[in-house]
């Protein structure tokens, strides 16, 4: 697909990806990040050594597939981080997608075409994944709904792994009416009742930069005269150190599981932060590895104790609005590591997490999220169509 210079798409030759003529998505055209089969496409993975090895795949992802089903229409595989192991949106081989609302900005990653697709009005929605921040933080940048769901809640069927504990299958649209559309396809109903309990997680929203607190709050007030008032609570178990190293062991293990027999046999030239990421992960030791699960199943406790069955956090999806595409790597990779703070709650215990277009500032979008109790996805969806009803954000 031409897309005007904005470099979301990766650019395959055409080939034809039959649709339902009708369905519950009629009308409606997506893409999909390039870390999913689809049959006629080669799945690259934002990687040169990945997309030679791929070749043309004959089958197609069981989730593209219940898109295709419900009657949306496919427009092209969007650019993918290398590896999806980076939250920048800058490929080093493949380039770097348009942010559509802040364009001096990055889109965010490692869904950066997928946002970047969508953000510029090229498609109605488009899938993306989310290991530790790759659909929220895009969402954010982009001024997008995007969904982290409940871990394992949609399949991942015939796409290409990071961290399996972690992966998850996001999508983002402009509106919270055609992202209501998609949900009911891909999610399915809530097996439990609705939460009803907002809550504010103070040490959470500690985090946000100092020039991002008036509009996140002035929103967050919004929300709450819609949603009801939101009671403090405090979210982080031991400290942030704590969570933010038990994340970065377990997603490095698993990347190197996943990714270092690759990089081991090829020897591929890795993109700046993305190589330093996985010489980081194949240093990750037995000991690391096992303080962090043993963290992570006493974190996941105390957050399933805290939301119960009606609690959901809201809080600010990123530490501030994107930062600019000028910005020095070392510069990215510190905004990055401030973001993960607040983005490894959901994927620490498996949550969901629903980032909205509610904030910003200089121009840039910002999001606030919701974050619920497992299962709770379709809730989290309901909640976000409420308060865009209620004309909150605008």
């Amino acid at each position: 697909m031409d897309d005007r210079g904005i470099h979301a798409f990766v650019p395959y030759p055409a080939a034809p990806v039959p649709h339902a003529a009708g369905g519950p998505l009629a009308g409606l055209s997506f893409a999909v990040k390039d870390l999913f089969d689809i049959a006629g496409h080669p799945t690259g993975g934002g990687n040169p050594i990945v997309l030679a090895l791929s070749g043309i795949k004959t089958g197609t992802a069981p989730t593209v597939q219940r898109l295709l089903d419900a009657g949306a229409r496919f427009v092209g595989k969007t650019v993918t981080d290398e590896l999806a192991f980076s939250m920048n949106g800058q490929n080093a081989h493949f380039g770097a997608p348009v942010n559509g609302a802040a364009p001096e900005r990055i889109s965010g990653g490692s869904s950066s075409g997928s946002a970047s697709a969508v953000s510029n009005g090229l498609c109605d929605f488009a899938l993306g994944t989310d290991t530790g921040g790759s659909v929220r933080a895009p969402a954010s940048h982009c001024g997008l709904y995007g969904l982290r769901p409940t871990h394992g809640r949609i399949s991942l069927q015939g796409a290409l792994d990071l961290a399996p504990s972690f992966d998850t299958c996001g999508w983002f649209t402009r509106d919270a009416a055609t992202f209501a559309r998609v949900a009911e396809v891909l999610l399915g109903a809530d097996a439990a009742p609705a939460p009803t309990r907002l809550l504010w997680p103070t040490d959470l929203w500690g985090q946000l930069a100092a020039a991002a607190e008036p509009s996140a709050h002035a929103a967050a007030k919004q929300v709450q005269t819609v949603l009801g008032p939101a009671t403090p609570v405090t979210v982080v178990l031991d400290s942030f150190e704590a969570m933010y190293w038990a994340f970065r062991h377990l997603q490095g293990r698993e990347a190197w599981l996943t990714d270092g027999p690759l990089i081991e046999r090829y020897a591929p030239p890795l993109g700046p932060g993305v190589a330093e990421r996985f010489a980081f992960s194949r240093g990750v030791t037995d000991a690391q590895v096992q303080e962090a699960s043993a963290f992570r199943a006493r974190f996941t406790a105390h957050l399933d104790a805290l939301l119960g069955s009606d609690g959901v956090l809201l809080l600010p999806t990123m530490p501030d609005i994107a930062p600019l595409r000028s910005e020095p790597e070392s510069g990215l990779e510190d905004y990055r590591n401030r973001a993960i703070r607040l983005l490894c709650a959901a994927g620490l215990a498996g949550l969901p997490q629903l980032s909205l277009p509610l904030a910003g500032r200089d121009g840039a979008p910002m999001g606030l999220s919701l974050l619920g109790p497992r299962g709770s996805d379709r809730a989290l969806v309901a909640m976000a169509h409420t308060l865009a009803l209620a004309g909150v954000g605008r």
